[in-house]
């Protein structure tokens, strides 16, 4: 099995850095390949826009979808999208390693899926959610936050973890991933110790990547995030009757 791992963080000696680093010894300990999409050092330029594109379809009006599917049936893709495509058509599971940056991915990834996932040919109309393209592999996202678990349950002040995820997690599955429950790493910020004493924060960060390794030992007893599928939904895109859905975003009316 061949893995990819996409690591979102500026900083190489952040926490973000080590999680990332404890990934790749525990697959290769396992006996999987592993392919590292380092962004912030590799340098990937997550902003879309006609710059990328030499050949544009309309040279007066830029529209992403029109570049995108326009250069993916010419192959005239931006070789850094190219080169992330193929990344990702080599793995059988994608790790994302990221913070959770004003209640999202960080605009890097953001912006990485904006270019990488092209319009017509890793997606189109017809295929997507459960007829994506990349349907039977897996994807998991390993995730750091700023404030203590608590406060990201479903009460906490800091928004259920759950919700914030969703619009990452509802992406991957859009793209025909099966996802899986992500790794939490809460009460992370600036590196250093925030809500406890430094001696309990340092055991904790080894506590969190010993946590982390064990998870993806036992990633094959993982059942993925359940989500709605076209045989869910009528001609008009909603639930059918009779079927409730599995989250607070897509649901039948209480």
């Amino acid at each position: 099995m061949h893995v990819l791992i996409v690591h979102c963080h500026p900083e190489p000696r952040s926490f973000n850095a080590a999680l990332k680093d404890m990934a790749v010894e525990t697959l290769q300990r396992l006996g999987y390949t592993v392919e590292v999409s380092d962004l912030y050092a590799e340098g990937f330029d997550p902003a879309e826009g006609p710059g990328h594109y030499r050949a544009p379809a309309n040279p007066e009006v830029f529209t992403a979808l029109t570049e995108q599917r326009h250069a993916s049936e010419a192959g005239s893709l931006p070789p850094d999208v190219r080169r992330e495509i193929a990344r990702l058509e080599r793995a059988d599971l994608v790790v994302f390693q990221f913070p959770l940056w004003w209640h999202a991915q960080p605009a890097m990834l953001k912006g990485w899926m904006d270019r990488v996932f092209v319009y017509g040919g890793l997606y189109t109309g017809k295929r997507r959610y459960d007829r994506g393209h990349f349907r039977g592999r897996r994807a998991i996202c390993c995730v750091t936050t700023g404030g203590p678990a608590a406060t990201f349950a479903h009460n906490g002040r800091g928004g259920d973890i759950n919700l914030l995820l969703w619009p990452m997690h509802y992406s991957l599955y859009y793209m025909g991933y099966d996802v899986l429950p992500p790794f939490l790493a809460h009460g992370i910020q600036g590196g250093g110790p925030v809500y406890q004493a430094q001696d309990a924060f340092k055991a904790q960060l080894e506590t969190y990547k010993a946590g982390w390794a064990r998870r993806l030992e036992t990633l094959e007893e993982s059942t993925p995030i359940p989500f709605t599928g076209w045989d869910d939904w009528d001609e008009r895109g909603v639930l059918r009757p009779g079927v409730e859905g599995y989250d607070y975003f897509i649901r039948a009316h209480p």
